[in-house]
C-alpha cells in the first residue's frame, strides 16, 4: 500500500535509489535534504510539436487551440519558457503519495509531449518542508513542487522555518479522501452506532491511523460529535499497513485512513467503511459521506503545484495552462481513477484564499490534538 504525505512516515530516509529507467526522457533521482538542488541548467532538447489540450481551473473545460498553442510550442523549441525543461519535485521519498502524483503527471506530460523535457526529483524530509526550503533557492520558474495538507500540518506542529506560503501557488489539482472504518466483525454497522458508543465511553474506543492527517480527521469527527478531543484514545501507527494490522488484531476498534489504502480492505471484506470525509460521495462507491450522516468532517489530503518564489505572473499563467492541458489527457484521467483521486481544480485568488483557510483549519485541529 502506498503511504500518504504525512510527516510521521519514513520519508526522512535519505538513501540514494538506483535510477529507474523511464520513457522519452531522463531518469528520476533523489537528493539528500542538505543538497542545494539541481542547477538551473539550460534546457535540453525537446520535441518540435505537442498536442494542446485544456480543462479550465475553476471554469468550464475549453480546448487550447490556435495561436496560443502554436506560441507555446515555438517558445519551447527556442528554450524560452517553462515548456522546455521542467522538474517536478516530490517532497518525499519514492513510493509515497506526493511521489505518485508527480510521476503520474510526468507520464501524462511525456505521453502527450506537453513539455520538452520533464523529470521527477525527490527531496524528502520534515513533512515535505525540506523541499520547500530547496524550492526557495530556485532562480528559474522551471520547477513545480507538489504540496498540501501534510506540509501545512508539519509547520503547524513543529514550527518549521520553511512554509508553503513562501512559494508561489500555481493550482490545486486533486484531493485524496479519508475513510473512517472499523473491522468487518465490529458491532458497529454505521457511523451513528460508533459515535454513540464513543460518546458513552470515549476512552473505551481505541482509534488508530497512519499519520497526522488521519489523527486530524478523528479529531474533526470528535468535535462534530461533541466529544472532547482530549478524551480520544489514539494509538499511532507508522503507516497505513500497520494501522490496518492494529485493526485486524484487535488493538484498535476504529481508524481513519487514506481511501486508496482502506477501500481495498473494505472490498476484500476485512474492514467496514462507515463514512468518507467529503462533501460529495465518491463516484461508484456505496459508502456515505460523514456530512450526509450529520457530522461535518471534510478534511482532505489535497495536492497542488507550487512554483519558486520569484515566478512572474506570466510564468504562473503558463504553468496553469500546462496544468489544464495535463489534467485533460487520457493518461491523467486514468491515473485519477486508479488512485481514487478527486479532481478539484482551483487557481488564482480563489486558490490563495483556500490555502489561507486550510492553514487556519489545520492549525486549529493540531491545537485540539494537543501535539
Amino acid at each position: 500500500m502506498a503511504p500518504s504525505d504525512d510527516y510521521t512516515r519514513s520519508d526522512a530516509e535519505h538513501i540514494w535509489q538506483p535510477p529507474a529507467a523511464t520513457r522519452n526522457g531522463p531518469r528520476s533521482h533523489l537528493i539528500s535534504p542538505d543538497d542545494g538542488g539541481v542547477d538551473d541548467a539550460p534546457p535540453a532538447a525537446h520535441p518540435s510539436r505537442r498536442r494542446a489540450l485544456g480543462i479550465g481551473f475553476g471554469a468550464l473545460a475549453v480546448p487550447v487551440i490556435g495561436a496560443a498553442g502554436y506560441e507555446s510550442v515555438r517558445a519551447a523549441d527556442q528554450g524560452t519558457s517553462v515548456r522546455s525543461n521542467l522538474t517536478l519535485i516530490a517532497p518525499a521519498a519514492a513510493g509515497g503519495g506526493w511521489d505518485t502524483f508527480q510521476r503520474e503527471m510526468q507520464e501524462a506530460m511525456r505521453a502527450n509531449r506537453l513539455v520538452g523535457n520533464v523529470q521527477v526529483l525527490n527531496i524528502p524530509g520534515a513533512g515535505g518542508t525540506i523541499a520547500v526550503g530547496s524550492m526557495k533557492k530556485r532562480t528559474t520558474p522551471s520547477y513545480l513542487m507538489v504540496g498540501g495538507t501534510g506540509q501545512i500540518a508539519a509547520t503547524a506542529q513543529f514550527g518549521t522555518p520553511s512554509r508553503i506560503t513562501d512559494l508561489t501557488p500555481v493550482a490545486r489539482v486533486v484531493e485524496e479522501l479519508f475513510l473512517v472504518n472499523v473491522p468487518a466483525d465490529s458491532p458497529h454497522k454505521d457511523l451513528d452506532s460508533l459515535v454513540r458508543a464513543w460518546r458513552k465511553d470515549p476512552k473505551k474506543i481505541a482509534w488508530t491511523g497512519g499519520g497526522s492527517s488521519d489523527q486530524m480527521v478523528i479529531t474533526e469527527l470528535a468535535l462534530a460529535a461533541g466529544i472532547d478531543p482530549a478524551d480520544i484514545t489514539y494509538i499511532p501507527s507508522s503507516g497505513g499497513g500497520e494501522a490496518i494490522q492494529a485493526m485486524l488484531n484487535g488493538t484498535a476498534q476504529a481508524s481513519s485512513g487514506g481511501f486508496p489504502d482502506i477501500y481495498p480492505q473494505v472490498q476484500s471484506g476485512r474492514l467496514r467503511g462507515l463514512g468518507v470525509a467529503s462533501k460529495k460521495r465518491l463516484k461508484g462507491v456505496d459508502i456515505p459521506t460523514m456530512p450526509e450522516q450529520g457530522y461535518d468532517v471534510t478534511l482532505t489530503n489535497w495536492r497542488a503545484q507550487f512554483a519558486p518564489p520569484g515566478a512572474s505572473k506570466e510564468d504562473v499563467a503558463e504553468l496553469v495552462r500546462l496544468m489544464e492541458e495535463t489534467t485533460a489527457t487520457a493518461e491523467w484521467k486514468d491515473a485519477v481513477e486508479r488512485n481514487y483521486w478527486v479532481e478539484v481544480p482551483l487557481s488564482g485568488q480563489a486558490f490563495d484564499e483556500f490555502i489561507r483557510a486550510e492553514i487556519d483549519k489545520i492549525g486549529s485541529l493540531i491545537e485540539e490534538m494537543g501535539v
